[in-house]
């Protein structure tokens, strides 16, 4: 159930977002939608200044949206808002989040609640968690899922911390969420405490990444290996998300639609180069992802040094982390192909059996999609028993069913009714197959 939109706002009435940039500017937006009053502050000007050209052209608010340039203004701008300052970080993980808490550690009084929202290691959120404990101030680790868009309009979310500024800060993030469009609940829940919401999010972009490597990988092999145009791929890809095992799966809908992009004359500065030819977005995109070799993204790694240390077999999301590793490394790899001259592939299937191997790829997909979804809730499953946090795998499916990447409704139909089920709510993967009788 969503809760009532005015006590919700009104116990807050103002959020001040920390960061400028694209997540926290569709932040900013958001929470005006729905009523509060919102202060935004970016360690780089800049960004401030580019957020206060984008606020000029918005309509429709109807809360205040107020730019700032000075941290201390920031803070202040919340003080006597509502029954506590409210603040939502938006920002890189690791140091930034803890210079700006540093920053504005003076201004916080007890019953303040921070909010970090950024893709943060679960061990240094219970690390921040300590340090705001003692001056009586909650730090909730919240994964946001689903990218600027979502942030806009409406995201996944995996809260996790102080169970009472949970109960109080939840019914806002409620009016904020993604909904779900079977149920029209939303894609938010208290995940447990200390460290388990940033803990789920962590794991689940590591779903994301065993997920979007089966994607890359059928690309590939219907491009190269039989030939298919882009059109016709996109065509594959919107086909599996129609129907049967793969239906409305997010990754397919936006792989299909990018398939079919063409470039415009004067592009669109996200991205979209410029072109006066009906030419492909897809022709300028490398086969390179550096965010796994920059550490700029460290969630699918940490996901995999989980799934060793707690000795969880995760060979699905390993190898989409692995292969994203080899995609940054683009440099060395076409080095190689030259000292070696290794020959550009060609379509070899026949066309008499296109259809057959086009079934038998979209199983394989389906299998890889099934695989990142077990490994990963087994994973999540054996850390929440081990640090104690009684994590509902029945309530991260939900919160997984919009406004999230891995959004998956098959999938989510097939996990959560048996999840629901007595004692099984951190079932793992021994348990199950005690459940499951051979016949089945």
């Amino acid at each position: 159930m969503i809760s009532n939109t005015p006590d919700a706002v009104k116990r807050f009435k103002r959020i001040g977002v920390v960061g400028a940039g694209n997540m926290g500017s569709m932040m900013a937006f958001a929470f005006s939608e729905i009523g509060l009053d919102v202060s935004i502050w970016d360690v780089k000007s800049e960004n401030v200044d580019s957020f206060a050209k984008q606020l000029r052209q918005a309509k429709g608010l109807k809360g205040k949206i107020e730019p700032m340039r000075d941290v201390d203004e920031f803070t202040r701008s919340l003080d006597g808002q509502g029954e506590r300052k409210l603040f939502i970080f938006s920002i890189t993980h690791g140091y930034p989040a803890d210079s700006v808490l540093s920053q504005i550690k003076q201004d916080l009084k007890k019953g303040d609640i921070i909010l970090d929202g950024g893709n943060e290691h679960y061990r240094n959120t219970e690390h921040r968690q300590k340090e705001c404990e003692e001056i009586g101030v909650s730090w909730i680790g919240i994964g946001v899922s689903g990218g600027y868009q979502s942030a806009r309009h409406g995201p996944s979310m995996s809260p996790g911390g102080d169970t009472d500024a949970l109960e109080g800060v939840i019914p806002l993030l409620e009016l904020y969420a993604a909904k779900d469009p079977k149920t029209g609940m939303p894609c938010v829940m208290d995940m447990g405490p200390r460290g388990a919401g940033h803990y789920v999010k962590m794991i689940r972009n590591g779903i994301e990444v065993g997920m979007m490597s089966a994607v890359c990988e059928a690309w590939s092999f219907l491009s190269s290996g039989l030939g298919l145009n882009y059109d016709e791929i996109g065509d594959i890809f919107a086909k599996w998300n129609g129907s049967g095992e793969m239906r409305t799966t997010y990754l397919l809908n936006l792989a299909a639609d990018i398939c079919r992009t063409t470039k415009s004359p004067r592009g669109d500065r996200k991205g979209e180069g410029a072109s006066t030819v009906d030419r492909y977005v897809l022709d300028d995109i490398l086969d390179k992802v550096v965010q796994d070799d920059d550490s700029s993204e460290g969630t699918p790694t940490w996901s995999i040094m989980e799934s060793a240390s707690r000795h969880v077999s995760a060979p699905t999301l390993a190898s989409g982390l692995y292969f994203r590793i080899a995609s940054g490394n683009r440099a060395e790899r076409l080095k190689a192909a030259h000292k070696t001259s290794m020959p550009m592939p060609n379509p070899v299937i026949g066309i008499g059996e296109r259809e057959t191997i086009i079934e038998q790829l979209r199983r394989a997909v389906y299998c890889v999609f099934l695989s990142s979804f077990c490994q990963g809730l087994e994973i999540i499953s054996r850390a929440s028993i081990d640090e104690e946090w009684n994590i509902d795998l029945a309530k991260c499916i939900q919160i997984w069913r919009a406004g999230c990447i891995i959004q998956s409704e098959y999938i989510a139909d097939m996990f959560q009714p048996l999840l629901n089920e007595k004692g099984n709510h951190q079932l793992t993967n021994t348990k199950f197959f005690d459940r499951v009788s051979p016949g089945n």
